[in-house]
C-alpha cells in the first residue's frame, strides 16, 4: 500500500464457523460507540495476533455503524495471517483494525448490476447486495460459484426466499466439466455494471468474456491476495521517464512501481494487484506483458498498470 495504516482496537463480539474453514467475525468498539462510515465493497486492514497485516472485506450493510462483519477463510498453506486470525483469537479479545477503505466501489445511479463471486470472494459482494436490498438503488443478479456446498459461506442467507430470482449458487465439485458457463451471462452488457471478486482464474475468465463491455463498467477486487507472482523467466529491464529522460532499472523480482519508489518517485497505488486501476500510466513506447485485470484490449497499446505488468522484451518508456 502507498500509505501506512493507522490501527485502532476493536473487540471481537462473535466468531463462528459458517462454512468449512470460513469464519465469520463481528467486531465493535468496546465502548459501543459508532464506527467509521464505509461504503459497499470496502475493506479494512487487520493486524493478526502474529503481527501480519491482511485486508478483509466488510460483509454487512454500510448503514450499520455499530459493528464490522468480516469473513475469513483459514488458509492452511498461506503466509499465516488467516491462520492466526482463526487460531489465535477468542471472543472478547481485541484486534487492531484500520479505517475502512474502498478500492471496489459501486458506481452511482446504475439501475442494473451483475455480481459474480467465487469462493470467499462473496464477502464484498454480500455488502453490495445488502446495500442494494435495503436501499432499492438498483436491480441485481448474483452468480456465486463454489466448489462444494459445505464450502459456501452465507449459503443459507443467500438461499432464502427473499433472493429468489436474484441469486444463482453453483457448485462444480472440482470437475471442469461442471464449471458454470458464464458466457450467456456476459454475452450482452445491456447497460449493466459488472462486479467480480474471487480467485484470479475466475477473474481472468470474466475479464476475457467481458472484453466487449465498456472498461468503465467492469470492476474487480482480489484484496491483493492473488497478485501475480514473479515468474522464473522475468528479467531485468529499464524504464525511461519521458518527461525527464531519467532511466530507472527494474530488477527481475521487483515491480515497476516498487522500482520507481525506490528511486524517490512518489507514485499513487492502491490494490497493487492489477485490479483497481489507480496506478494506470500512459505508455509512450515498448512491448508490455500485461498482467492486470483492468485494461481493455484497445487500451493496452497506450497504457500500463505499473504495479504488476512488465516489459515483454526490450525496455519501456513511460509518460512520467
Amino acid at each position: 500500500m502507498s500509505t501506512d495504516t493507522l490501527f485502532t482496537p476493536l473487540r471481537i463480539l462473535s466468531k463462528e464457523e459458517i462454512a468449512r474453514d470460513i469464519f465469520r467475525f463481528e467486531l465493535a468498539r468496546a465502548d459501543g460507540g459508532e464506527l467509521p462510515e464505509f461504503t459497499a465493497g470496502a475493506h479494512v486492514a487487520i493486524r493478526a495476533p502474529n503481527g501480519l497485516e491482511r485486508k478483509y472485506s466488510l460483509c454487512n450493510d454500510p448503514a450499520e455503524r455499530d459493528r464490522h462483519v468480516i469473513a475469513i477463510k483459514r488458509e492452511a498453506n498461506g503466509e499465516g495471517g488467516s491462520r492466526s486470525m482463526v487460531d489465535d483469537t477468542v471472543v472478547g479479545a481485541d484486534v487492531e483494525v484500520g479505517a475502512p477503505r474502498n478500492d471496489f466501489p459501486m458506481a452511482a445511479n446504475i439501475p442494473n448490476v451483475l455480481l459474480i463471486a467465487g469462493g470467499i470472494g462473496i464477502t464484498p459482494i454480500l455488502s453490495m447486495i445488502r446495500h442494494l436490498k435495503s436501499t432499492g438503488a438498483a436491480r441485481f443478479k448474483l452468480y456465486y460459484l463454489t466448489r462444494e456446498k459445505e464450502m459456501t459461506a452465507f449459503r443459507e442467507e443467500l438461499s432464502a426466499p427473499e433472493f429468489n430470482g436474484q441469486v444463482v449458487i453453483h457448485h462444480d465439485h472440482g470437475d471442469p466439466d461442471r464449471m458454470f458457463d458464464l458466457w450467456p451471462v456476459l454475452e450482452k452488457p445491456m447497460g449493466r455494471h459488472l462486479y467480480c471478486c474471487g480467485p484470479r482464474p475466475l477473474m481472468e475468465t470474466v475479464r476475457d468474456m467481458s472484453g466487449h463491455w465498456s472498461s468503465a463498467a467492469v470492476h474487480f477486487e482480489d484484496f491483493g491476495s492473488s497478485k501475480p507472482a514473479h515468474k522464473e523467466e522475468d528479467r531485468l529491464f529499464n524504464v525511461t521517464l519521458a518527461k525527464s529522460g531519467r532511466v530507472i532499472e527494474v530488477p527481475a523480482n521487483v515491480s515497476i512501481l516498487d522500482a520507481l519508489r525506490a528511486n524517490g518517485l512518489n507514485v499513487s497505488s492502491s490494490c497493487e494487484s492489477g485490479t483497481c486501476g489507480t496506478c494506470r500510466t500512459r505508455l509512450v513506447s515498448g512491448d508490455v506483458e500485461h498482467r492486470d485485470l483492468v485494461l481493455a484490449e484497445h487500451e493496452k497499446a497506450s497504457q500500463i498498470m505499473i504495479c504488476v505488468s512488465r516489459a515483454a522484451s526490450g525496455d519501456l518508456v513511460l509518460d512520467m
